[in-house]
């Protein structure tokens, strides 16, 4: 039998989570993050293989290596790029008009114009100091692996978020971060044989901030999944 309590609490976790880029000035003790990564460790993978390694940033550390991002992103960005590619170079119809819908959604809730270039530059630019968040977090994989682990690493970094989500925490996925690996290996000891995938930001969300953000629609069910050998649903299933 089912806990409701349970359900509707994890359900709420799940659906109120969201990519955060305003934080509070308010440090998070390295014990809370040691306990976020206690939790997330239990994220299922192949083998158990367990193929994610994390770097936590805070305080004089992480203010230096963001100095070091800021600047040579105003400097020399044209130099510099991930280890592997996100996006396909050519997004299909239906993928594209969602990432343009992001745009607008997001860009409009900060009063930034779909021309104005320097006002959407300026708001890129606010990854590399992590959106002000009291803590970075980067995420390396050893690249001799195969998709397989990309996969676990995302199960893993999913398991961060919620843990983080339910401590009253707030994070956001950077994949940005990843173009500048070069110079996040001038501050820390990434293996060669590693590639950064993305960062995190994590801390106390700005309230305030966040709640003009733009809503961001989710595909319904219907719009994703297909169901085969069930009984046709009853009205009270399809929430009516």
């Amino acid at each position: 039998m089912a806990n409701l309590d349970l359900v509707q609490a994890l359900d709420g976790v799940m659906k109120g989570r969201f990519a955060t880029r305003f934080y509070i000035d308010r440090p998070v003790s390295h014990g809370t993050i040691r306990d976020i990564l206690d939790a997330a460790r239990y994220a299922p993978s192949g083998a158990n293989i367990q193929p994610w390694r994390v770097y936590v940033l805070a305080g004089a550390v992480k203010a230096e290596i963001c100095r070091d991002i800021v600047a040579t992103h105003a400097a020399e960005a044209a130099h510099h790029a991930s280890e592997y590619t996100y996006y396909a170079p050519s997004l299909p119809d239906l993928y594209q008009s969602r990432k343009q819908a992001f745009g607008r959604i997001f860009y409009g809730s900060l009063g930034i114009a779909q021309d104005d270039l320097r006002g959407r530059a300026a708001q890129t630019a606010k990854n590399y100091d992590f959106f002000g968040a009291p803590v970075g977090l980067i995420f390396t994989l050893d690249r001799r692996l195969e998709k397989g682990s990309w996969l676990d690493l995302g199960m893993f970094l999913q398991n961060v978020m919620l843990a983080a989500k339910v401590r009253g925490l707030d994070t956001c996925p950077q994949e940005t971060l990843a173009k500048y690996h070069r110079v996040l290996r001038r501050h820390l000891p990434i293996a060669a044989e590693d590639v950064v995938v993305c960062g995190m930001a994590l801390g106390v969300c700005d309230a305030a901030a966040v709640a003009t953000r733009g809503v961001m629609e989710r595909a319904s069910v219907e719009a994703f999944a297909s169901f085969h050998g069930f009984e046709a649903p009853r009205a009270h299933d399809q929430g009516e």
